[in-house]
């Protein structure tokens, strides 16, 4: 873009609400990431279980699901798991 162009207002609005969106995405997986280094050994442990393909979530990963909006499907999993160990 030149010095000179200048981003419209829906321009705009469309990066900042992608922005927002991006943005909450990250927030959700580090809060999953969080809770799994509860009950993992690391961070190395925890990007591991996040990025490996689960039964209980019909073969996606759990970053999968993070991606989709399902965090909460996740984290309840998770708790779950923290809660049986």
């Amino acid at each position: 873009m030149a010095n000179d162009e200048r981003l419209t207002p829906d321009a705009l609005a469309a990066l900042r609400d992608r922005f927002q969106h991006q943005s909450r995405k990250a927030q959700a997986y580090y809060t999953v990431m969080h809770e799994v280094r509860r009950i993992v050994s690391g961070d190395d442990a925890a990007n591991a279980w996040m990025n490996q393909s689960l039964g209980a979530f019909e073969g996606k990963t759990p970053a999968e699901l993070v991606g989709e909006g399902r965090e909460l499907e996740v984290l309840a999993h998770v708790r779950g798991l923290k809660a049986g160990a």
